[in-house]
Protein backbone atom coordinates (compact mmCIF):
# COMPACT_ATOMS: atom_id res chain seq x y z
CA UNK A 1 0.00 0.00 0.00
CA UNK A 2 1.31 3.38 -0.85
CA UNK A 3 2.23 5.88 1.34
CA UNK A 4 1.00 9.49 1.30
CA UNK A 5 2.27 12.03 3.80
CA UNK A 6 -0.70 15.48 3.82
CA UNK A 7 0.13 18.41 5.49
CA UNK A 8 -3.07 20.46 6.21
CA UNK A 9 -5.73 17.51 6.32
CA UNK A 10 -7.86 19.34 8.82
CA UNK A 11 -7.95 21.81 6.65
CA UNK A 12 -11.08 22.06 3.75
CA UNK A 13 -8.66 20.98 0.92
CA UNK A 14 -6.58 18.68 3.08
CA UNK A 15 -9.59 16.67 4.49
CA UNK A 16 -11.28 16.19 0.49
CA UNK A 17 -7.73 14.89 -0.78
CA UNK A 18 -7.34 12.67 2.33
CA UNK A 19 -10.53 11.10 1.97
CA UNK A 20 -10.38 10.81 -1.85
CA UNK A 21 -7.04 8.81 -1.51
CA UNK A 22 -8.39 6.73 0.72
CA UNK A 23 -11.30 5.60 -0.95
CA UNK A 24 -8.19 5.05 -3.97
CA UNK A 25 -6.50 2.58 -1.11
CA UNK A 26 -3.45 4.52 -0.26
CA UNK A 27 -2.18 5.07 3.39
CA UNK A 28 -2.35 8.32 4.64
CA UNK A 29 -1.01 10.29 7.67
CA UNK A 30 -1.99 13.47 8.10
CA UNK A 31 -0.46 16.45 9.61
CA UNK A 32 -1.86 19.76 10.77
CA UNK A 33 -1.38 22.93 13.69
CA UNK A 34 -4.94 23.44 14.10
CA UNK A 35 -4.67 26.85 14.60
CA UNK A 36 -7.44 29.27 15.78
CA UNK A 37 -7.78 31.26 12.14
CA UNK A 38 -11.17 30.00 11.78
CA UNK A 39 -13.46 27.49 14.29
CA UNK A 40 -11.14 24.61 15.45
CA UNK A 41 -14.53 22.63 16.39
CA UNK A 42 -14.66 22.56 12.20
CA UNK A 43 -11.67 21.39 11.52
CA UNK A 44 -11.83 18.79 14.47
CA UNK A 45 -14.42 17.45 12.89
CA UNK A 46 -13.23 16.46 9.88
CA UNK A 47 -10.35 14.82 11.51
CA UNK A 48 -13.03 13.40 13.15
CA UNK A 49 -14.24 11.90 9.84
CA UNK A 50 -11.00 10.89 8.81
CA UNK A 51 -10.19 8.67 11.67
CA UNK A 52 -12.86 6.41 11.08
CA UNK A 53 -10.22 4.86 8.16
CA UNK A 54 -7.79 2.65 9.13
CA UNK A 55 -5.63 4.01 6.83
CA UNK A 56 -5.70 7.32 8.62
CA UNK A 57 -3.44 8.70 10.81
CA UNK A 58 -2.14 11.94 12.02
CA UNK A 59 0.03 14.21 13.92
CA UNK A 60 -1.02 17.60 15.38
CA UNK A 61 1.67 20.03 15.19
CA UNK A 62 2.89 23.32 13.92
CA UNK A 63 4.92 23.45 10.71
CA UNK A 64 7.27 25.35 12.24
CA UNK A 65 8.45 22.89 14.55
CA UNK A 66 11.40 21.18 12.49
CA UNK A 67 12.08 18.76 14.91
CA UNK A 68 8.55 17.59 15.43
CA UNK A 69 7.99 17.02 11.63
CA UNK A 70 10.79 15.54 10.55
CA UNK A 71 10.67 13.00 13.09
CA UNK A 72 7.17 12.06 11.97
CA UNK A 73 7.78 11.87 8.51
CA UNK A 74 10.82 9.94 8.87
CA UNK A 75 8.76 7.24 11.01
CA UNK A 76 5.82 7.37 8.28
CA UNK A 77 8.64 6.49 5.93
CA UNK A 78 6.37 8.16 3.04
CA UNK A 79 6.58 7.28 -0.94
CA UNK A 80 4.96 10.97 -1.70
CA UNK A 81 4.39 14.27 0.18
CA UNK A 82 1.36 16.08 -0.89
CA UNK A 83 2.25 19.80 1.32
CA UNK A 84 -1.04 22.21 1.36
CA UNK A 85 -0.91 23.53 5.11
CA UNK A 86 -0.09 27.19 5.02
CA UNK A 87 -1.88 30.47 6.26
CA UNK A 88 -4.30 31.40 4.21
CA UNK A 89 -5.98 34.50 3.22
CA UNK A 90 -5.24 37.55 1.55
CA UNK A 91 -7.19 40.04 4.14
CA UNK A 92 -5.71 38.06 6.89
CA UNK A 93 -2.18 38.79 5.71
CA UNK A 94 -2.35 42.82 6.06
CA UNK A 95 -3.53 41.98 9.71
CA UNK A 96 -0.59 39.43 11.04
CA UNK A 97 2.10 39.34 8.14
CA UNK A 98 4.43 36.73 10.72
CA UNK A 99 2.15 34.41 10.59
CA UNK A 100 2.25 33.76 7.03
CA UNK A 101 6.34 34.11 7.24
CA UNK A 102 6.52 31.25 9.82
CA UNK A 103 4.27 29.42 8.37
CA UNK A 104 4.34 29.46 4.46
CA UNK A 105 8.25 30.33 4.42
CA UNK A 106 9.65 28.28 7.05
CA UNK A 107 7.32 25.43 7.75
CA UNK A 108 7.81 24.82 3.77
CA UNK A 109 10.91 24.77 4.13
CA UNK A 110 10.65 22.18 6.65
CA UNK A 111 8.77 19.88 4.40
CA UNK A 112 11.38 20.21 1.36
CA UNK A 113 14.20 19.39 3.62
CA UNK A 114 12.30 16.16 4.78
CA UNK A 115 11.22 15.39 1.01
CA UNK A 116 15.07 15.81 0.12
CA UNK A 117 16.35 13.63 2.72
CA UNK A 118 14.10 10.72 2.00
CA UNK A 119 14.43 10.80 -1.86
CA UNK A 120 10.12 10.98 -2.18
CA UNK A 121 8.82 9.70 -5.45
CA UNK A 122 6.65 13.16 -5.92
CA UNK A 123 6.45 16.07 -3.90
CA UNK A 124 3.62 18.15 -4.26
CA UNK A 125 2.64 22.02 -2.85
CA UNK A 126 0.13 24.08 -3.04
CA UNK A 127 0.55 27.63 -4.47
CA UNK A 128 -2.44 30.02 -5.30
CA UNK A 129 -3.94 32.13 -8.26
CA UNK A 130 -2.89 34.93 -6.06
CA UNK A 131 0.59 34.85 -7.32
CA UNK A 132 -0.43 35.88 -10.86
CA UNK A 133 -1.02 39.85 -9.33
CA UNK A 134 -1.32 43.01 -11.45
CA UNK A 135 -0.95 40.43 -14.53
CA UNK A 136 -3.55 41.57 -16.67
CA UNK A 137 -3.34 39.18 -19.51
CA UNK A 138 -6.07 36.25 -18.69
CA UNK A 139 -6.87 33.77 -18.71
CA UNK A 140 -4.00 33.11 -16.52
CA UNK A 141 -1.25 30.72 -17.55
CA UNK A 142 1.66 29.13 -15.60
CA UNK A 143 4.55 29.96 -18.44
CA UNK A 144 3.27 34.16 -18.08
CA UNK A 145 5.76 35.73 -15.14
CA UNK A 146 4.28 36.49 -12.03
CA UNK A 147 6.56 38.59 -10.22
CA UNK A 148 3.47 41.32 -9.00
CA UNK A 149 2.23 39.92 -5.94
CA UNK A 150 -0.42 42.45 -4.44
CA UNK A 151 -0.75 40.73 -1.01
CA UNK A 152 2.26 39.41 1.38
CA UNK A 153 0.08 35.99 1.45
CA UNK A 154 0.37 35.69 -2.42
CA UNK A 155 4.61 36.74 -2.30
CA UNK A 156 5.30 34.11 0.48
CA UNK A 157 3.77 31.41 -1.72
CA UNK A 158 5.63 32.66 -5.02
CA UNK A 159 8.64 32.02 -2.91
CA UNK A 160 7.96 28.85 -2.10
CA UNK A 161 7.67 28.24 -5.69
CA UNK A 162 11.22 29.27 -6.16
CA UNK A 163 12.41 27.65 -2.84
CA UNK A 164 11.06 24.18 -4.41
CA UNK A 165 12.25 25.23 -8.00
CA UNK A 166 15.85 25.27 -6.28
CA UNK A 167 15.54 22.25 -4.37
CA UNK A 168 14.41 20.45 -7.27
CA UNK A 169 17.05 21.59 -9.34
CA UNK A 170 19.79 20.68 -6.60
CA UNK A 171 18.56 17.13 -5.49
CA UNK A 172 16.90 16.03 -8.37
CA UNK A 173 13.51 16.23 -6.73
CA UNK A 174 10.57 15.39 -8.44
CA UNK A 175 8.17 18.49 -7.33
CA UNK A 176 4.59 19.90 -8.69
CA UNK A 177 3.38 23.09 -7.91
CA UNK A 178 -0.08 23.76 -8.21
CA UNK A 179 -2.05 27.01 -8.59
CA UNK A 180 -5.43 26.64 -7.09
CA UNK A 181 -8.74 29.20 -7.79
CA UNK A 182 -11.16 29.86 -5.63
CA UNK A 183 -11.80 26.74 -4.10
CA UNK A 184 -15.44 25.97 -3.09
CA UNK A 185 -17.65 23.02 -1.38
CA UNK A 186 -19.02 20.98 1.75
CA UNK A 187 -16.74 21.78 4.85
CA UNK A 188 -15.52 24.82 3.49
CA UNK A 189 -13.69 27.55 5.40
CA UNK A 190 -15.86 30.06 7.04
CA UNK A 191 -13.34 33.04 5.63
CA UNK A 192 -14.30 32.04 2.66
CA UNK A 193 -16.78 33.64 0.31
CA UNK A 194 -19.55 30.94 -0.30
CA UNK A 195 -19.28 30.04 3.25
CA UNK A 196 -19.79 33.72 4.72
CA UNK A 197 -22.78 34.59 2.18
CA UNK A 198 -24.75 31.63 3.26
CA UNK A 199 -24.45 32.04 6.60
CA UNK A 200 -25.19 35.75 6.45
CA UNK A 201 -27.94 35.02 4.08
CA UNK A 202 -29.86 32.92 5.87
CA UNK A 203 -29.40 34.88 9.15
CA UNK A 204 -30.49 38.51 7.68
CA UNK A 205 -27.13 40.09 7.98
CA UNK A 206 -25.63 41.93 5.00
CA UNK A 207 -22.82 40.59 2.69
CA UNK A 208 -20.29 42.91 1.70
CA UNK A 209 -19.58 42.71 -1.87
CA UNK A 210 -16.09 44.49 -2.84
CA UNK A 211 -15.35 46.39 -5.86
CA UNK A 212 -18.95 46.82 -5.77
CA UNK A 213 -19.60 43.08 -6.97
CA UNK A 214 -17.37 43.86 -10.39
CA UNK A 215 -14.99 40.70 -8.98
CA UNK A 216 -14.80 38.10 -10.80
CA UNK A 217 -13.44 34.58 -9.92
CA UNK A 218 -12.65 31.05 -11.39
CA UNK A 219 -14.88 28.66 -8.83
CA UNK A 220 -13.32 25.50 -8.18
CA UNK A 221 -15.37 22.60 -6.80
CA UNK A 222 -13.42 20.99 -4.10
CA UNK A 223 -14.09 17.81 -5.52
CA UNK A 224 -12.70 18.61 -8.63
CA UNK A 225 -9.24 19.89 -7.38
CA UNK A 226 -8.96 17.26 -5.34
CA UNK A 227 -9.06 14.67 -8.35
CA UNK A 228 -6.79 16.98 -10.23
CA UNK A 229 -3.91 16.45 -7.29
CA UNK A 230 -4.53 13.19 -6.81
CA UNK A 231 -3.95 12.68 -11.11
CA UNK A 232 -1.44 14.69 -10.58
CA UNK A 233 0.31 12.28 -7.89
CA UNK A 234 1.58 9.66 -10.31
CA UNK A 235 2.44 12.07 -13.02
CA UNK A 236 6.23 13.31 -11.39
CA UNK A 237 7.72 16.09 -13.86
CA UNK A 238 11.20 14.71 -15.62
CA UNK A 239 14.11 17.16 -15.88
CA UNK A 240 14.40 17.37 -19.47
CA UNK A 241 17.22 16.99 -21.92
CA UNK A 242 18.84 19.33 -23.52
CA UNK A 243 16.72 22.15 -21.90
CA UNK A 244 13.55 21.10 -24.45
CA UNK A 245 10.37 21.85 -23.03
CA UNK A 246 7.03 20.87 -25.31
CA UNK A 247 5.66 24.39 -25.77
CA UNK A 248 3.16 25.46 -23.47
CA UNK A 249 4.28 23.36 -20.93
CA UNK A 250 5.74 24.95 -17.26
CA UNK A 251 8.35 22.54 -16.90
CA UNK A 252 11.93 23.74 -16.03
CA UNK A 253 14.20 23.37 -18.79
CA UNK A 254 16.31 22.50 -15.88
CA UNK A 255 14.92 20.92 -12.85
CA UNK A 256 11.89 18.11 -12.76
CA UNK A 257 10.26 20.95 -11.61
CA UNK A 258 6.30 22.01 -13.30
CA UNK A 259 3.40 24.55 -11.78
CA UNK A 260 0.03 23.49 -12.86
CA UNK A 261 -3.02 25.94 -13.14
CA UNK A 262 -5.99 23.76 -11.32
CA UNK A 263 -9.36 25.93 -12.17
CA UNK A 264 -12.51 25.36 -13.57
CA UNK A 265 -11.59 27.46 -16.27
CA UNK A 266 -15.02 29.70 -16.36
CA UNK A 267 -14.55 33.42 -14.98
CA UNK A 268 -17.82 34.03 -12.94
CA UNK A 269 -18.79 37.72 -11.74
CA UNK A 270 -19.68 37.92 -8.32
CA UNK A 271 -22.98 39.60 -8.69
CA UNK A 272 -23.92 36.32 -10.57
CA UNK A 273 -22.77 33.84 -8.41
CA UNK A 274 -24.70 35.95 -5.35
CA UNK A 275 -27.93 35.54 -7.80
CA UNK A 276 -27.24 31.83 -7.79
CA UNK A 277 -27.16 31.30 -3.99
CA UNK A 278 -29.97 33.14 -3.19
CA UNK A 279 -31.93 31.18 -5.92
CA UNK A 280 -30.62 27.94 -4.19
CA UNK A 281 -31.72 29.27 -0.70
CA UNK A 282 -34.96 30.89 -2.00
CA UNK A 283 -33.95 33.88 -0.17
CA UNK A 284 -32.24 37.63 -1.16
CA UNK A 285 -29.47 38.80 0.51
CA UNK A 286 -28.89 42.20 2.11
CA UNK A 287 -25.89 43.44 -0.33
CA UNK A 288 -23.16 46.22 1.27
CA UNK A 289 -21.16 47.47 -2.04
CA UNK A 290 -17.53 48.05 -1.00
CA UNK A 291 -14.42 49.56 -2.76
CA UNK A 292 -11.31 47.09 -4.03
CA UNK A 293 -9.64 45.97 -0.78
CA UNK A 294 -6.23 46.05 -0.74
CA UNK A 295 -4.39 43.05 -2.13
CA UNK A 296 -7.52 41.61 -3.30
CA UNK A 297 -7.15 40.60 -7.36
CA UNK A 298 -10.58 42.07 -9.31
CA UNK A 299 -10.29 39.02 -11.43
CA UNK A 300 -9.06 35.63 -11.53
CA UNK A 301 -9.40 32.96 -14.36
CA UNK A 302 -7.57 29.44 -15.09
CA UNK A 303 -6.31 28.49 -18.20
CA UNK A 304 -6.34 24.78 -17.09
CA UNK A 305 -4.76 23.14 -20.58
CA UNK A 306 -1.63 21.76 -19.02
CA UNK A 307 -3.66 19.88 -16.27
CA UNK A 308 -6.09 18.32 -19.08
CA UNK A 309 -2.63 17.43 -21.42
CA UNK A 310 -1.19 15.73 -18.41
CA UNK A 311 -3.85 14.00 -16.84
CA UNK A 312 -6.57 13.72 -19.51
CA UNK A 313 -8.96 15.51 -16.85
CA UNK A 314 -10.88 18.68 -16.62
CA UNK A 315 -12.67 20.10 -14.20
CA UNK A 316 -16.54 19.34 -14.59
CA UNK A 317 -18.92 20.55 -11.95
CA UNK A 318 -20.74 23.10 -12.73
CA UNK A 319 -21.53 26.07 -9.99
CA UNK A 320 -25.27 25.79 -9.93
CA UNK A 321 -24.79 21.96 -8.83
CA UNK A 322 -21.66 22.68 -6.45
CA UNK A 323 -23.80 25.74 -4.66
CA UNK A 324 -26.65 23.12 -4.24
CA UNK A 325 -24.47 20.67 -2.68
CA UNK A 326 -22.53 23.40 -0.06
CA UNK A 327 -25.92 24.55 0.91
CA UNK A 328 -27.22 20.75 1.41
CA UNK A 329 -23.77 20.35 3.70
CA UNK A 330 -24.30 23.59 5.67
CA UNK A 331 -27.62 23.14 6.33
CA UNK A 332 -26.93 20.01 7.83
CA UNK A 333 -23.99 20.49 9.82
CA UNK A 334 -25.45 23.55 11.25
CA UNK A 335 -29.05 22.78 11.26
CA UNK A 336 -30.03 25.68 9.46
Amino acid sequence: MRKVFITGTAGFIGFHLAQLLLVEGFRVHGFDGMTDYYDVTLKQRRHQVLLQNPHFSMTEGMLEDNALITQVIDDFAPDVIVHLAAQAGVRYSLENPRAYLDSNIVGTFNVMESARRLKVEHLLMASTSSVYGANEVMPFIETEKADTALSFYAATKKATESMAHAYAHAWDLPTTMFRFFTVYGPWGRPDMALFKFVDAILEGRPIDLYNNGEMYRDFTYVTDLVRGIHLLIDRPPIRPNNREVPVGDSLSPVAPYRIVNIGNSDKIRLLDFVDAIEEELGQKAIRNYMPLQTGDLPATWANAELLQRITDYKPRTSLKDGISEFVAWFRDYYSK
